[in-house]
């Protein structure tokens, strides 16, 4: 999978503890087998600068690229300029792109408020769990947390791919644990 994620501006207080986290979380990433792509509307020369900013005031060693968007064709194509916030920042944007390349998940946060990083690493998790294992994740779930059997897999084909059986809170709401 592939993290894409833009930012307003390089050099600006809530990137940079952004930028600082995603490397900081490397191997969370590679555990996933999950890489991540920035993209700020900045230079490369910027860019390479911002890096070692980041680094220093985030003690991290950021080593994932950082697309730069100086003529917002990127920000554009994917709706990362809003209007009402800037004619030329990008807002933060996250966007989940399986091995397929097709996008599973669109995040916007204004560019006043940070990400949430464990909630995409969350939702990576049940993505990934998901496309495995044939189910749904409830509200609020954790990895280990028991999962929905999708209304679409029938009771007797249910047998066979969760044998260890199920709780039935109602016949379209079936929670099971995956071993």
């Amino acid at each position: 999978m592939g993290v894409f994620f833009s930012h307003p501006a390089d050099f600006t207080p809530v990137c940079t503890t952004e930028m600082g986290r995603t490397a900081q979380l490397s191997g969370a990433f590679k555990a996933r087998n999950t890489k991540p792509l920035g993209l700020s509307t900045d230079t490369v020369a910027e860019h390479m600068s911002w890096i070692k900013d980041v680094n220093e005031t985030q003690n991290t060693d950021l080593q994932f690229p950082i697309l730069a968007d100086a003529d917002l064709e990127i920000s554009r194509l994917y709706d990362m300029i809003h209007p009402s916030e800037s004619t030329t920042e990008a807002v933060r944007s996250v966007f989940i792109i399986d091995p397929l390349k097709k996008i599973r998940l669109m995040l916007t946060y204004p560019m006043n408020v940070g990400r949430n990083f464990d909630e995409i690493l969350r939702v990576i998790d049940a993505l990934q769990l998901a496309d495995a294992q044939s189910i749904a994740t409830p509200a609020d779930w954790q990895v280990g947390d028991p999962v929905i059997i999708p209304p679409s897999i029938n009771n007797e084909k249910a047998k066979s791919l969760f044998p260890q059986g199920w709780t039935e809170v109602r016949p379209y709401l079936r929670l099971t644990d995956i071993a």
